[in-house]
């Protein structure tokens, strides 16, 4: 696994120069600990995992947010990484690729959710918040309906169009691929990718590979943090009930913005299932 960029139209390295830096801090015992990078990606979870962290690593845990200028914002959260003494870094802003530190391991931690209902659920918070930023304004005054359709009508708003696909492609900046392309290759690549609906499964998968880093006695306790009540109908209940706020024909507009998200979240399952029933089976 990498978190390095490497274009399509690079050579294969050899077996030697393909460790990569995770790789190799992951062998050399006498490194410290990843310092962990929480892409608190919004509305996917991530409240209820920093609380987790928070808990196990009391003040070697920080957040901090940055530009969205991408090359100054990836420079200031490489300074953040390398000025900073703690463990477990915590942004909603920050861009990928994580940054490559002399000294330490980065390991990126980034959830998914159903692209749909992450949606529907950032509307239902955004509601209830009472800052005059855009999001919580529209959504105020307006309806889920409303939320989506302006946010959709603005080019450069990436809330309720593929929004993980956007994200997971900065993991490539300087590749010639698509963004859905780049999105999918990042998910081969990341050393770990959680999912909102299997959020049990990840949180142990997630652990078993902080154990193997050099954090022997993680143990991270369920917090759950802005969790609305709609959280206890399953997934095909609360897709059916945004399928019936919206109208058919609106519902399949939002679809089609979310194709790629749609198909991220399938592979990203496919492969904590596979990981999971692999180790079930040891």
């Amino acid at each position: 696994m990498t978190t390095h960029s490497r274009s399509p139209q690079e050579p294969a390295s050899t077996a030697t120069e393909a460790e990569t830096p995770i790789e190799q801090a992951s062998a050399d015992p006498t490194r410290r600990p990843p310092a962990i990078l929480h892409y608190h990606l919004f509305k996917n979870a991530g409240t209820s995992l920093d609380a987790m962290f928070q808990q196990y690593f009391g003040d070697r845990w920080t957040t901090r947010e940055f530009p969205s200028s991408a090359d100054e914002n990836r420079r200031q959260v490489q300074s953040w990484l390398s000025a900073d003494t703690a463990d477990c870094y915590s942004t909603h802003t920050g861009f990928l690729p994580p940054p490559e530190l002399s000294d330490r391991e980065v390991f990126p931690i980034v959830f998914l959710r159903h692209p749909l209902d992450r949606i529907a659920s950032a509307y239902s918070f955004e509601r209830r918040q009472r800052d005059s930023g855009f999001g919580s304004t529209l959504a105020r005054n307006t309806t889920l309906r409303g939320y989506i359709d302006v946010r959709l009508s603005i080019p450069t708003d990436r809330q309720c169009r593929d929004f993980h696909a956007n994200r997971l492609a900065h993991l490539y900046p300087q590749s010639r691929e698509s963004e859905l392309e780049r999105a999918t290759r990042a998910l081969e690549d990341l050393p770990f990718v959680g999912v909102v609906e299997q959020f049990d499964a990840s949180l142990a998968r997630l652990e078993s590979l902080l154990r193997e880093r050099g954090y022997d006695d993680i143990q991270l306790e369920p917090v759950r943090r802005n969790i609305s009540a709609e959280r206890s109908d399953s997934l095909e209940d609360r897709l059916a009930a945004l399928r019936e706020d919206v109208g058919e024909e609106f519902y399949e507009r939002l679809l089609e913005a979310n194709r790629g998200d749609i198909e991220l979240h399938r592979i990203a399952t496919d492969q904590l299932a596979n990981i999971t029933t692999a180790a079930d089976s040891e």
